[in-house]
């Protein structure tokens, strides 16, 4: 599957700004399910634009404008393919796989998605609850699909009752909540399982299957580690294997680190108008 993203982002500033530093990750990612064909940043104000790769694999551009403006437009086209098929379903917890699972060494090597932030912290009454439905985690695989599906129907998709900030434990209490908070909140309980998770932050193509619910602009879910296999999409949203409609940009502990757009600017308030596209292209490059 081929699709090109189109992803807007036009901040307003109440006053005129002298200078603003900003950091983008917006860049899809490469890797062996996932190819970026394409990709072009526009920037206005003019920017130079320094890349680098951070801690977690992910795509990172700085520029910093010197001069005076009043509106800042980030503008990136990405053309990416996706060959992903599901599996998770077919996966047998072997032996060899939880002997894995249980070993210090996985444990050491994935100790940043087992060590629960802030965003995904739940509190102690909120997992007893989650036990009460879900009972023991006993298989890796199997708890995870379970997680995703408590969550699903657990939770109200809601655009309205949080907003970026938003903790899971407060997201639990109010059972609603965005993508965002779903994946926060499905992360905090597998993490509480033992289980390596990590936040993906993308976009999701809906095409016409209108059962699909994502943001407008851009979508997050889970994905576990599955022992001896590796990394395995799970969209909490939709209770569904994250496939090849899901084109992932990057991966983190939670939201913080992958946040889409962060910036300082020395002037007034501003406003923020997000605009995203995603088309499906019938042949690489069209």
């Amino acid at each position: 599957m081929n699709y090109e993203i189109v992803h807007t982002n036009t901040f307003t500033y109440e006053t005129q700004v002298d200078q603003s530093l900003n950091t983008i990750r917006l860049k899809p990612l490469t890797d062996e399910v996932q190819r970026l064909l394409m990709y072009r940043a526009e920037i206005t104000p003019a920017s130079l634009t320094q890349e680098y790769t951070d801690l977690w694999g992910n795509q990172v551009e700085t520029f910093f404008i010197p001069e005076k403006h009043n509106l800042l437009e980030v503008k990136t086209t990405s053309v990416v393919s996706i060959q992903r098929g599901s599996f998770i379903y077919e996966i047998q917890y072997s032996k060899r796989m939880q002997d894995i699972f249980h070993s210090q060494q996985f444990r050491q090597h994935y100790l940043s998605f087992l060590n629960e932030t802030d965003y995904t912290l739940l509190h102690p009454e909120q997992l007893s609850e989650v036990k009460r439905g879900l009972g023991e985690m006993d298989n890796p695989v199997q708890y995870a699909l379970r997680v995703m599906k408590y969550v699903y129907e657990t939770f109200t998709y809601c655009g309205e009752a949080t907003s970026v900030n938003t903790l899971a434990r407060q997201a639990f209490e109010l059972k609603k909540g965005v993508c965002q908070d779903l994946a926060h909140v499905m992360i905090g309980i597998l993490r509480a399982g033992r289980i390596p998770a990590r936040y993906v932050s993308g976009y999701l193509y809906v095409g016409e299957d209108s059962a699909l619910k994502g943001d407008a602009a851009t979508h997050a879910w889970v994905e576990v580690m599955v022992p001896g296999i590796g990394w395995v999409g799970l969209d909490p949203t939709n209770n569904v294997e994250a496939l090849d409609n899901h084109i992932r940009v990057g991966t983190g502990r939670d939201y913080a680190d992958v946040s889409p757009l962060q910036g300082v600017y020395r002037g007034g308030s501003s406003t923020l108008d997000v605009g995203v596209s995603v088309t499906l292209l019938e042949h690489p490059g069209e």
